[in-house]
């Protein structure tokens, strides 16, 4: 396996790759300089806590498509043959032939997910990576489709969210905002031992009343028949019964 690797500058200085938080491009780095000849990576995860990342960081490669993720838990960099071009006389084909044989190379010379290969994974975005499957609910029947899985973020992990869900945070607010409110919400979870049936909803209506009053509160704000406390001294939503 050849011990050099480059970075196709139209890549790395793309708006989208510029546009993530510092954190998951390094994870990047690390994962393309560790791939073998074809890009694949078989320890992510293991890489990934070596470097002091978090899954909040594979998950948004995924989801911006810098990586693919196979159900066996090995990764590929997407543009990886725009990135490298290695000699016949210094190459060594990888060992996921199977992961392999599901790719296709689009116009622009990027792996892409021949169109027989394509699972439910890559609407999902669902990662072997720390995936965590939650109950029996999400199990797929005839007559009930399966739920989307949900995910655990912040530094406790006691947020959930389906990739969906993150993704679309992301694409609404930017990755580094969603942090600050994932990291709000986890810290008061951790701290207060607040309850939420639901964490996307929950972080929405904080997000939205936070806007509304020019200041973070240190509870979360959701009605009260939903099972929520307000903020000490507050009667009702900011805004609401005007």
């Amino acid at each position: 396996m050849a011990e050099r690797r480059m970075f196709a500058k139209t890549i790395i200085d793309s708006d989208a790759f510029l546009e993530m938080p510092q954190s998951t491009q390094l994870l990047y780095f690390h994962l393309s300089m560790r791939a073998d000849d074809d890009g694949f990576i078989n320890n992510p995860k293991s890489i990934m806590r070596n470097v002091g990342c978090k899954e909040d960081d594979i998950r948004i490669l995924a989801g911006k498509k810098f990586i693919i993720p196979f159900e066996s838990g090995v990764v590929v960099i997407k543009h990886w043959r725009i990135h490298n071009y290695i000699q016949k006389d210094r190459y060594h084909e990888t060992k996921y032939k199977s992961e392999k044989a599901s790719l296709d190379l689009d116009e622009n010379g990027a792996y892409t997910k021949c169109i027989q290969g394509v699972s439910n994974m890559d609407t999902q975005v669902r990662l072997e990576l720390g995936k965590d499957r939650i109950g029996e609910d999400n199990k797929e029947t005839p007559d009930k489709p399966a739920k989307s899985p949900k995910h655990k973020h912040g530094e406790y992990a006691h947020v959930l969210l389906t990739s969906d869900e993150y993704l679309k945070l992301c694409d609404e607010w930017g990755e580094s905002e969603t942090l600050r409110m994932i990291k709000t919400l986890d810290e008061g979870i951790e701290t207060k031992g607040y309850k939420y049936k639901n964490h996307n909803l929950a972080i929405r209506n904080w997000k939205r009343n936070e806007g509304k009053n020019g200041k973070t509160y240190s509870k979360p704000l959701r009605d009260l028949s939903n099972g929520y406390t307000l903020p000490e001294g507050m009667d009702e939503m900011p805004g609401e019964g005007r």
